[in-house]
């Protein structure tokens, strides 16, 4: 079994998952080839899944830095533009 190297990227995972798809869609791979297959896809979407999870978070504390910065700043003045 090909297992995904920690260090691939999000973007090579994915595009690794897909080729995997369209070779089980194409109906070509036998059933020892259909195994290795689905358990590689098994741990690209878990490498996958954790990826968007890692940057989802990321996302989570950029948000919460920029509301402490607002809550800093204080209350804005009604009609001014916000950032």
């Amino acid at each position: 079994m090909t297992e995904p190297d920690p260090t691939t990227s999000y973007e090579d995972a994915a595009a690794r998952l897909e080729a995997i798809i369209r070779r089980l869609d194409g109906g070509e791979a036998g059933l020892r080839e259909t195994l290795e297959l689905c358990r590689e896809g098994k741990l690209l979407v878990e490498r996958c899944a954790a990826e968007l999870e890692a940057v989802g978070e990321s996302l989570q504390e950029l948000r919460l830095d920029e509301l402490v910065a607002r809550l800093e700043r204080g209350p804005s003045q009604p009609g001014a533009a916000t950032p």
